[in-house]
């Protein structure tokens, strides 16, 4: 079973890319939505005002995740130390998920920062996902409600979209109107080839 990450800018489309490839069987593995469930988990909270201080949690006694953006995002240090907290977990949650996938061919590794924390050296394959930056800031506009602001700081934060394409073993183009589901079902079928050996 080849473990393939698939990686690109926010807003890129990324999750759209991967129910295309789930469409054929495959299963992914969605970073930001496991690392959302420790949110619930009282000694993680405890844990990330720990690192970033009571500002961080709600009046309902819950941690903000938007406040949690807007310090790290400015923040370099205070975003190294929470992405230290918080990729270990995944990764053993991955390794742990992937055990029941080994019939699959391959498995996606859903993270926007695969690259920045080097997830990718656990990759057998990386699929780098990208669309342009306007296109991307509308995105997240209408997705988030978050202001244009906020979007330049989180994507200045990630490395940048043509560095992840041209690191990447494969590409897709995500531009409004690109035949997104052709060019998933080529890299499927090389993904395929690659990880059996059969003829794509």
């Amino acid at each position: 079973m080849l473990k393939v990450g698939i990686t690109g800018g926010i807003g890129c489309g990324k999750s759209t890319v991967a129910q295309v490839f789930a469409s054929y069987g495959i299963p992914c593995f969605i970073c930001d939505s496991v690392a959302a469930a420790y949110y619930s988990d009282a000694a993680f909270c405890q844990q990330m005002v720990s690192l970033l201080g009571g500002s961080v949690v709600k009046s309902d006694g819950t941690i903000s995740k938007r406040a949690v953006a807007d310090i790290i995002f400015a923040d370099e240090d205070k975003m190294k130390a929470v992405n230290e907290l918080i990729h270990p977990k995944v990764m053993r949650d991955f390794e742990r998920w992937c055990q029941q996938w080994v019939q699959s061919p391959y498995v996606l590794f859903e993270s926007a920062i695969l690259y920045e924390y080097g997830l990718d050296s656990q990759m057998d394959a990386v699929v780098a996902v990208h669309a342009g930056i306007g296109e991307r800031v509308e995105r997240l506009r209408l997705r988030d409600k978050a202001t244009v602001a906020q979007i330049e700081a989180i994507i200045n934060a990630q490395m940048a979209s043509e560095e992840k394409m041209q690191r990447a073993d494969y590409v897709i183009l995500n531009y409004e109107g690109n035949p997104r589901e052709r060019q998933v079902e080529h890299v499927h079928h090389l993904l395929l080839h690659r990880a059996t050996g059969l003829t794509p």
